[in-house]
């Protein structure tokens, strides 16, 4: 059979371009179906950024997008090393503190004002909170059939410590107009395709969300600045939401009168069905809601799963457990696959939309197999599922309950 030109040409072409890019002869390359593209350098990115943990789980370079093992998510404050990240598109490329400027403006701001970062840290008063923040993905790969987007586990969650001033503050000294009902951000972020002109994620929240007291204009995690991963030196922090309306590499924030019309607001980006749908299913974007308390939810933190341990040892356990806008009321372990609950101590939280932790001890009655599940329940009754909840096309609010495995030897 012939080779056509324009497939000896693709061919030529795709050999000089990857082996560049890779720095290696392509073998086979001859064989390479029209049109297809190989796996390429991205197959053999495996490398965390620096700072973070090794034991960090790599699910996307482009862009960046890190999972934490629920087992790293141990300590009570999230520090920065073990937080998970996920970006939208490419860290900004050069950042000037002394020249950083907030801009807040839009149809229902009484004024324009521009904001550096020192206006920021002495004309308001600053404040310091516990924050839960969990990507609304996180659990997506437990939906069948699978969907689209970055297959996370448990662990796209963490609870830092963030510092700055509430973002009510400096709303109210530009003026709010009566009609306002929403606000956007903007960040310093580019999108992935280099097009400067396009926002890679421009998300917002009711004016309810963002008049809270622990909505926040951060510029210190855990004490210290901000790391650039996750959006030095400005980032707007919400609780208990899902975390992509928390922008990263903040610099503007538009006062709406309608809901926010930025990147990723429309379509079925961060929505789900205003009704259950069957797997598979398609819906109208009029079919669907925009996320925006988070479900309740805990984690078990240790130990590890595929722990073994001695015949009539007790074991200590320890998580994490919240509920978007509301407390945990209570969360419950069990080892017999749900049949029967223990329950578990459980303290406050530390302020509102912080996390709350939980410990348990437990003894098994005879050597094998175990799974210990938990399932936490907010302050209205709710309870985690046992089961993976009804299926959506984003694979968005997986709270059914976390589980891992121990041997008894």
């Amino acid at each position: 059979m012939k080779t056509s030109n324009n497939r000896r040409g693709f061919i030529q072409k795709s050999v000089l371009v990857l082996t560049s890019v890779l720095g290696s002869e392509v073998i086979f390359a001859k064989n390479i179906p029209t049109g297809m593209s190989i796996l390429g350098q991205k197959a053999f990115v495996d490398t965390l950024p620096e700072g973070k943990h090794k034991d960090l789980m790599l699910l996307n370079d482009r862009p960046l997008n890190i999972e934490t093992p629920p087992h790293l998510l141990d300590d009570k404050i999230t520090p920065a090393d073990k937080m998970f990240v996920r970006n939208n598109g490419n860290l900004p490329s050069t950042i000037d503190v002394a020249k950083w400027q907030l801009v807040i403006e839009g149809e229902s701001a009484k004024t324009r004002k521009v904001f550096t970062m020192n206006d920021l840290k002495t004309k308001f008063k600053s404040h310091t909170y516990q924050l839960t923040m969990e990507c609304g993905g996180n659990g997506r790969y437990g939906f069948t059939p699978q969907t689209s987007g970055n297959q996370w586990e448990d662990g796209a969650v963490s609870c830092a410590e963030w510092t700055g001033v509430r973002l009510r503050d400096v709303l109210e000294s530009v003026g709010i107009k009566e009609d306002a009902v929403y606000i956007g951000y903007y960040g310093r972020d580019t999108h992935l395709s280099g097009d400067v002109t396009k926002s890679s994620i421009s998300r917002g929240i009711p004016m309810k969300k963002a008049l809270e007291d622990e909505t926040l204009l951060a510029w210190a995690m855990n004490g210290q600045d901000i790391p650039l991963l996750h959006g030095y030196p400005l980032r707007l922090v919400v609780g208990g939401w899902p975390a992509s309306v928390s922008g990263k590499w903040l610099t503007k924030i538009a006062i709406r009168n309608k809901i926010h019309d930025g990147e990723k607001m429309s379509g079925h980006s961060y929505r789900i069905p205003i009704y259950p749908i069957e797997a598979g299913g398609k819906l109208a974007e009029s079919d669907f809601k925009i996320i925006e308390s988070m479900p309740v939810k805990s984690v078990i933190t240790y130990p590890k799963t595929g722990a073994i341990l001695q015949e009539k040892q007790s074991l200590s356990l320890r998580g994490h457990a919240w509920a978007g806008d509301l407390e945990v009321s209570e969360i419950n372990i069990s080892i017999d696959f749900g049949t029967t609950w223990k329950k578990c101590d459980l303290e406050k939280p530390k302020n509102k939309l912080a996390w709350q932790h939980w410990s348990a001890k437990v003894e098994f009655p005879q050597k094998g197999y175990y799974e210990i599940w938990a399932k936490a329940t907010d302050s209205k009754g709710v309870a985690q599922p046992m089961v993976i909840p009804a299926w959506n096309p984003g694979g968005y609010l997986n709270n059914s309950c976390h589980r891992i495995a121990v041997k008894i030897a």
